[in-house]
């Protein structure tokens, strides 16, 4: 007799082997689909910007914004310091050099002043005596010569008298010898008396130059004061535009302090600066120009300035030739400094990628147009338009200069 079995119920063994190969299949599906999904991105062609590489001249110039200042600016610093009284001349005005801009006053000068004269009387007086005691002296010192020099004489003519005498013997040897020693006594007093007048007169002369020079010395010091003082009158330093004054009436000026400043207009310089990408390439003495309603005007880089701040530096430009008749402080101008001679290349135009790649890399957009493919480059020199192209592109293809910002690492860019 048949028995009959029952079909078990559930996945069987061979069931997990459908399993694993369905399984195995779904993933390679998914890879073969999706697997480049992260290498690629999806944006839309008119979001971008796209341009093409060209073939032309490359000149090698930037264009910098520069703005017009004075040929030089001559500051005004308080060569004392007091309290403002009053104020000649406003902000803007033209002045001329040595033309009074403030005057000031100060209390303490005022008394030093007094303090050197009062100085200078005493140190007059005490010259004055000191002369006057010279001179009496020296005159004292002259009579007691005369008198000395007449009882030499007259004692030297006794002993020369007595000694023809006594050599005749008609006198006593005593008193010879008296006559002899009073005339050796009178030659010793005449040479000490004469010593002493000559030592006085040079006493007085090395005194009075001493004194003289004191005096002079504290003359010279009091005019000092007296410029102290006519300093206190702020003049221009030279003819310009008085640029800036920061000075009003009461106010208190501290000595060194910067209260303005004095513009010379006899001639104009262009301010600019420039990112430091250039600081190696730029040098004095490069060319510049720039265009004013309808004129060329030629500059000349004067100075550079070796401080960066903030990744620019500062040079200074002057005319070489006419400037505008209408020029002013302050105007701005666009100009085009030549870094050098101008050359055949590939131009790429600038945009805003070289942020993102720093000029090593591009993506080029394929014949199609609907593809930008990730591709390494190398770019030489930069004008305000374009960069020089080395290696990696041909004349004719196109490419995304836009900012990269939103393409990660993407290799590819889809453009719909």
């Amino acid at each position: 007799m048949d028995i009959q079995l029952e079909k078990k119920k559930g996945l069987r063994p061979k069931h997990y082997g459908y399993i694993a190969l369905g399984l195995l299949l779904l993933i390679s599906g998914w890879k073969i689909i999706f697997g480049n999904s992260a290498a690629t991105f999806r944006t839309e062609k008119d979001k971008l910007s796209i341009a093409e590489v060209t073939q032309g001249k490359f000149d090698d110039d930037i264009t910098i914004n520069g703005i017009v200042a004075p040929i030089s600016t001559i500051y005004m610093d308080a060569y004392e310091g007091g309290r403002v009284t009053e104020k000649l001349i406003e902000e803007g005005a033209m002045v001329k050099k040595d033309e009074i801009i403030l005057k000031l006053e100060n209390r303490g000068l005022y008394e030093q002043i007094l303090a050197s004269e009062n100085n200078l009387a005493l140190k007059q007086n005490d010259l004055r005596s000191t002369k006057l005691t010279f001179d009496s002296r020296q005159v004292e010192g002259r009579k007691d010569l005369v008198s000395s020099e007449y009882e030499l004489q007259k004692l030297k003519r006794n002993f020369e008298q007595n000694k023809s005498l006594y050599n005749d013997e008609l006198i006593s040897k005593e008193e010879y010898l008296i006559s002899k020693e009073n005339y050796e006594l009178s030659q010793k007093q005449y040479d000490i008396i004469k010593l002493q007048t000559e030592q006085d007169k040079n006493l007085r002369n090395t005194s009075l130059n001493d004194l003289d020079s004191d005096l002079a010395r504290m003359k010279k010091t009091l005019s000092m004061v007296y410029e102290r003082i006519d300093q206190l009158n702020v003049r221009a330093p030279a003819d310009g535009q008085l640029g800036f004054l920061d000075a009003e009436i009461g106010q208190s000026i501290g000595q060194g302090e910067r209260i303005g400043q004095i513009n010379v207009l006899t001639d104009y310089k262009i301010e600019a600066t420039i990112d430091e990408h250039y600081i190696d390439r730029v040098k004095r003495d490069l060319t510049a120009v720039f265009e004013r309603n309808g004129i060329i005007y030629q500059l000349r880089l004067r100075k550079v300035y070796p401080e960066v701040r903030n990744g620019k530096f500062k040079v200074d430009l002057v005319f070489t030739n006419e400037r505008p008749e209408t020029i002013r402080s302050g105007q701005s101008y666009n100009i085009k400094l030549q870094l050098g001679e101008s050359s055949d290349a590939l131009l790429l135009p600038r945009g805003s990628f070289f942020q993102n790649t720093g000029g090593q890399w591009i993506f080029v957009v394929d014949a199609s147009g609907d593809v930008a493919w990730k591709r390494a480059i190398r770019i030489g020199k930069q004008n305000s338009n374009y960069y020089e192209l080395l290696e990696g592109l041909q004349a004719g293809e196109k490419v995304i200069t836009s900012g990269y910002d939103n393409f990660g690492e993407a290799e590819k860019i889809v453009l719909k």
